[in-house]
């Protein structure tokens, strides 16, 4: 890395920020204005300095780029599910970026019909993303969305399959739900607030008639809560969700129905979470009344009220287990539960109440229900992966409970997963609490300080943080590195009291939890500050950039995608998309005691003189979820703050939101040029080709 390479300087403008009393100054404002051709050309230069400081390391980019996308098989296709007449499925052309959407009608051995091929529909496209898909009554049309800028913005359009052409209809600036009525010609769909993205309405569209005459059958008018709109498995209801952080209600029509009325399912009550499945005459709620890790119950679909007075219970609420979800079948019903950080799917029998569980066999695993459309079987699908186990997909019988493998991920070349080991070890908290760490290496790694290691975290939204395969880790484990998941508070890794002491004012738990990690990986010799690399995304990066002010000695690289770093700021704007929303998950900055718990630990409010470890930040221009200025700003601050001469370096997509780029191999893009400023960093020894 040439260390002659003089990054940009950003233009300084005071701005004070004044609130509670306080006054706060802002050097780097003006960056929010994207329209403003100073703010491009500032990101086009930090593009080109980060650009010219890797150019020497470029060889060793493009073969790592070839390397993570060899790995990968080319031509691939998803299990087939069944729904209703047809075998749905997701296949990839060798060469494609894209995927082809297809069916087939009453067997898998009927002749293939394309619904959408991305391919085809993304051409001469920077950004292309397919946000929904979704079937009609008479299985012969579908609603689809698509999003060619990256900002979650979707037209959605209608294809009659028989012609395989377009209908007239176009809905213009959705968030991409579409669903369909009974009568196969009425469709609902939401959209968002135009200034801060939140959705906030939906709509009846009848097929044939202009957007325009389209009818607003519900609005959200408290702007702390978003909506959706979906249809129920027993396909008799349409539901539409509000929900906030800590509150959900839930609204329900006949599907068969249309131009009627949807009525409150329960009347909204402050910090009561729950969700609605309807099978055979009943409606069954997984709710946090009364029960903090959620209970099942259920009540009678003809019943005078679905008021709770109403309602029975079926699972009772545990202590110990956090009940995540509901699949229900003619004969069983499934559910996922969460105890000890790991899920559990548990098989109920309707007839007499008998049960058991899937047996996963692994010290640290991610399972879930899979694709299950269909209550007229006996079969459940369920994905299963783990840090050396490839994603899979298997078919259990829940009568016989045996299970057939219907696809493991393909990893090309020399992969195998009696090579690598996986652990689940604990590191203890400032407070005494007992902090789960996931971490996998290759055989033969030595606990001797000398190895660099890669953690993740993110600790946010009740979000938990689950293991999962990834074929370019493979990259950084053949080359030395041990990977790292902390599982740390503020996610419901271990139940829901996990999530509630990381968020608000208990939020610098996260942070400290992720710090005893990185202190007890050190301490057990998997690593030393010398070679240890963390990354974190969105929240994840408000992460980053909380333990990188309190400990930048514990690291030497840190990468930060997409941060979310300016809290106090963006917390006090209303006009960007999120905030009101938030104010559950982090507090609300109006009110002088968050204000100040958050200014705490802001990571742009609180840089300061010290030496801070290399680091590269990551943005997307068009990003609705963590506005592109944020980073910026920070990186600006950072460099002027540093004591150091390490690299902080900004990267930005500018054809790309919050998920980056959009193709599949676009992404290894992305992923091999993280790896080579980490290689280049941490390990140079080790930018050589590898036997793969």
């Amino acid at each position: 890395m040439n260390k002659n390479i003089q990054p940009p300087v950003a233009r300084k403008e005071p701005k004070i920020l004044e609130k509670h009393g306080d006054q706060r100054v802002d050097p780097y404002y003006w960056m929010r204005d994207r329209e403003n051709q100073e703010v491009i050309d500032y990101l086009n230069a930090e593009n080109k300095y980060i650009e010219d400081v890797m150019s020497e390391h470029k060889q060793f980019e493009e073969d790592l780029f070839e390397e993570l996308k060899g790995r990968i098989q080319e031509k691939d296709e998803s299990v087939p599910y069944k729904a209703r007449d047809y075998y749905y499925y997701v296949r990839y052309i060798e060469g494609g970026e894209y995927p082809i959407y297809c069916r087939k009608k009453g067997s898998l051995e009927a002749e293939e019909e394309i619904l959408i091929d991305a391919n085809i529909e993304a051409k001469d496209k920077s950004y292309f993303k397919i946000g929904g898909l979704t079937v009609g009554e008479d299985q012969n049309k579908i609603a689809y969305a698509e999003d060619i800028v990256g900002r979650r913005i979707y037209t959605v359009r209608f294809r009659d399959l028989a012609t395989g052409k377009n209908l007239e209809d176009v809905l213009e600036e959705t968030t991409g739900d579409a669903v369909w009525a009974a009568d196969g010609k009425t469709v609902f769909y939401t959209t968002q607030d135009k200034e801060t993205l939140r959705p906030d309405k939906v709509w009846r569209h009848t097929l044939g008639t202009p957007q325009s005459e389209d009818v607003v059958v519900y609005e959200e008018k408290d702007d702390t809560f978003w909506i959706g709109v979906r249809r129920t498995k027993s396909r008799e209801y349409l539901v539409i969700e509000s929900g906030s952080t800590l509150t959900t209600e839930m609204r329900i029509l006949k599907a068969n129905n249309p131009f009627g009325e949807f009525k409150p399912f329960i009347p909204r009550e402050r910090e009561h979470e729950y969700s609605v499945s309807h099978f055979n005459g009943h409606f069954y709620i997984v709710t946090n009344w009364n029960a903090k890790n959620f209970r099942l119950m259920k009540v009678a679909e003809d019943a005078d009220t679905t008021d709770k007075n109403n309602w029975e219970e079926v699972i009772a609420h545990r202590t110990d287990t956090l009940l995540e979800g509901l699949d229900i079948f003619k004969n069983f019903y499934v559910i996922e539960e969460r105890r000890d950080g790991l899920v559990h799917i548990r098989i109920i029998k309707w007839e007499d109440g008998s049960e058991h569980y899937l047996d996963f066999g692994e010290e640290t695993y991610s399972a879930w229900s899979g694709a299950n459309p269909d209550f007229n079987t006996d079969i459940l699908r369920f994905g299963y992966n783990s840090l050396t186990t490839p994603y899979s997909e298997y078919d259990y019988n829940m009568v016989d409970r045996s299970k057939v493998l219907l696809k493991q991920q393909k990893v090309l070349g020399k992969f195998d997963p009696q090579d690598y080991e996986a652990k689940r070890l604990y590191a203890t908290a400032k407070d005494g609490v007992k902090v789960p760490i996931s971490v996998v290496y290759k055989k033969g790694f030595e606990l001797n300080g000398q190895n660099p290691l890669y953690m993740t975290g993110y600790g946010s939204y009740g979000i938990s943080y689950d293991v999962a395969f990834s074929p370019s880790r493979i990259s950084l484990m053949e080359r030395g590195f041990a990977f790292a998941i902390a599982h740390i508070r503020g996610g419901e890794d271990l139940g829901r009291a996990w999530y509630e002491d990381g968020k608000m004012l208990k939020k610098k738990n996260t942070f400290n939890d992720f710090i005893a990690c990185s202190e007890f990986l050190i301490e057990e010799k998997y690593t030393s500050a010398e070679k240890f690399v963390i990354n974190g995304g969105s929240a994840g990066g408000l992460l980053m950039g909380a333990v990188v002010n309190a400990r930048p000695d514990l690291y030497k690289f840190v990468i930060s995608d997409v941060p979310f770093v300016d809290v106090v700021t963006t917390m006090l704007d209303e006009s960007i998309p999120l905030t009101t929303g938030e104010y559950d998950e982090w507090g609300n900055p109006n009110e002088k005691k968050y204000y100040d718990y958050m200014l705490s630990y802001s990571p742009y409010d609180q840089v300061e003189k010290k030496e801070y470890p290399h680091m590269l930040v990551t943005s997307g221009l068009h990003d609705s979820q963590v506005q592109y200025w944020e980073p910026t700003k920070w990186v600006a601050k950072l460099r002027e703050e540093s004591t150091s001469d390490n690299y902080i370096m900004l990267k930005t997509n500018m054809d790309a939101g919050h998920s980056g780029a959009s193709g599949r191999f676009q992404r290894f893009k992305e992923v091999a040029f993280e790896y080579a400023t980490i290689f280049a960093v941490v390990a140079p020894e080790q930018m050589v080709a590898i036997d793969r």
